[in-house]
């Protein structure tokens, strides 16, 4: 009985939520046709295992916690960078050659560029999840998001390992995305963590500027 009113309760908040339905809305686009056009569906399905999780993770909390509009904007970003990255994967992404192009650059740089919009677009939801939810004191929620961004970076370089070294050595090259440069790994980590950094120092000057107030 207390499950089914969760469950009714969850759908009103959502119904409520004008940009959260928008959001939704537009990720769904954005996935959907990531997969219909994608040129290598295993290393979709392999790219997109933790956008499954991630997903799983925002439906379960939504019952009880609710990210701001402003995090869910952050949040949907960059699941839709990240999806149109597996697209095609992330070495061969046409908007990353496009840029090589016009930049004259020496590879392909989209996966660079999500890495750093990792760091970027979500320390603020982790911020606001410190404060909001876990009630932590301000600093500890600016630091913790930081410190969490390279966690999961550097954990993500060794699934990543994992994943094309050990379990799917097929998809490896793929999957990897290295395009020769040994040193990929590392400049995924720091562009994350300076991501991070950027983010959690812009709210922090905003904040003192007093020109934006963080939802409680």
């Amino acid at each position: 009985m207390s499950f089914t009113i969760a469950i009714s309760t969850d759908r009103k908040k959502f119904k409520q939520n004008r940009w959260l339905q928008l959001f939704c809305a537009v990720f769904i686009g954005c996935w959907i046709n990531s997969f219909i056009g994608t040129t290598d569906t295993s290393n979709w399905f392999l790219e997109n295992t933790l956008v499954f999780l991630f997903l799983g993770f925002l439906t379960f909390t939504h019952r009880k916690y609710q990210f701001s509009d402003l995090s869910y904007l952050l949040i949907c970003i960059y699941l839709c960078l990240h999806v149109y990255g597996s697209k095609y994967t992330y070495a061969e992404n046409p908007f990353g050659y496009w840029l090589k192009d016009v930049l004259d650059l020496q590879r392909n740089h989209y996966d660079r560029i999500v890495h750093f919009s990792f760091g970027f677009l979500l320390a603020y939801p982790m911020r606001e999840m410190f404060l909001k939810w876990l009630k932590f004191p301000a600093w500890v929620a600016w630091t913790l998001p930081i410190e969490i961004t390279l966690s999961i970076s550097a954990f993500y370089e060794l699934i990543e390992w994992a994943v094309a070294d050990i379990l799917f050595k097929e998809q490896g090259a793929a999957y990897l995305g290295t395009q020769g440069d040994i040193w990929d790994a590392q400049k995924d980590i720091f562009l994350a963590f300076s991501g991070a950094i950027i983010a959690t120092t812009v709210v922090s000057i905003v904040r003192k500027l007093g020109n934006f107030n963080e939802p409680q």
